[in-house]
C-alpha cells in the first residue's frame, strides 16, 4: 500500500525528469486548469461552459484527494499530523478554494445552496495551479520564501511611508480629501509612481509631499525588484549546479 502511494504522490508531483506518467498527468492537469479558466473570458454562460467547468472540478477534487492521501509524502513526515497540517498549506488552501464554486452544482433547488453562488469568483484560484506545474514559477516561489525577511522589511517601509504621507497630507489637504482612506489611496498611487490624476493636492505643502513620495517611490520600487533579482539568479545558478553534478555522476 505505501509503495502505491509513494507512487502517487511521484506522479501527481511535478514531474522528475524521465517519469512520463507523470509528465502526462502533469499536462492533463494543465489542460483542465486552462479548461477551467476558458469560461471566464466571456460575460454570457453557455451550456457548454457549465459542463466543462463541471468535469474541471472533478477533476480536481480528485487531484485533491489524491496530494492529500499522499500529504506524509509531502511534509516529509510519517505520522497523522502531516494529514491534519497539509488543508492549511498555501497550495492546498489554493485549491480547496478552487473547487468550492462546484458546491453551486450540487443542487439549486436547496436554499441553503444558493448563498454559496457568491463563491463563484473563486474560479480566479485556479490560475495559481498553474504555478505547481510551471519551473519558473517554482524558482520564483522558492525565491520569495528565501528573500522574505528582506522583502517584508521593505513592505514594512513602504506601508510606514504610505501612512506617515497620507497623514501629512490629509492634515493640509482637508477640502481635497473627503476621508483619511483617500488620502491613503492618494499616497499608495504616488508612491507606486502611479498617479492616477483623480485626487491631487493643491497647496505647496501637500505638492511637496507628492514630489517626495515620487521620488521615494522610485527606490521602494527598486527595492524589491533587485532582491527578487538578485535571489532569483542565485536559485537558477544553485540548481544548474546541482543538475550538472548529477549529469557528471551519470
Amino acid at each position: 500500500m505505501d509503495k502505491i502511494r509513494k507512487r502517487i504522490y511521484e506522479i501527481v508531483e511535478v514531474a522528475n525528469e524521465g517519469d512520463q506518467l507523470s509528465d502526462w498527468y502533469d499536462a492533463f492537469m494543465l489542460f483542465f486548469i486552462i479548461m477551467s479558466i476558458a469560461p471566464m473570458l466571456f460575460k454570457e454562460s453557455r451550456p457548454l461552459f457549465e459542463i466543462t467547468d463541471r468535469i474541471a472540478a472533478i477533476v480536481f477534487i480528485v487531484d485533491y484527494a489524491l496530494r492529500w492521501m499522499t500529504a506524509d509524502y509531502k511534509l516529509g513526515k510519517k505520522s497523522i499530523t502531516s494529514f491534519v497540517k497539509y488543508p492549511f498549506t498555501p497550495m492546498a488552501v489554493i485549491d480547496l478554494l478552487s473547487i468550492l464554486p462546484f458546491i453551486t452544482y450540487v443542487d439549486r433547488s436547496f436554499r441553503v445552496l444558493r448563498m454559496f453562488r457568491i463563491i463563484k469568483p473563486l474560479r480566479i484560484f485556479r490560475v495559481f495551479r498553474v504555478v505547481r506545474y510551471s519551473g519558473s514559477m517554482e524558482i520564483l516561489v522558492t525565491v520569495m520564501k528565501n528573500s522574505k525577511k528582506a522583502l517584508l522589511e521593505v513592505a514594512s517601509l513602504a506601508m510606514g511611508y504610505v501612512f506617515v504621507s497620507a497623514l501629512v497630507v490629509f492634515s493640509v489637504e482637508p477640502d481635497t480629501f473627503n476621508s483619511f482612506f483617500d488620502a491613503i489611496y492618494w499616497a499608495t498611487v504616488s508612491l507606486t509612481t502611479v498617479g492616477y490624476g483623480d485626487l491631487y493636492p493643491v497647496t505647496t505643502v501637500g505638492r511637496t509631499v507628492a514630489m517626495i513620495s515620487s521620488v521615494f517611490g522610485i527606490a521602494i520600487v527598486a527595492l524589491p525588484s533587485g532582491i527578487v533579482t538578485a535571489g532569483y539568479l542565485n536559485t537558477l545558478s544553485k540548481r544548474n549546479t546541482v543538475n550538472g553534478r548529477n549529469d557528471t555522476k551519470q
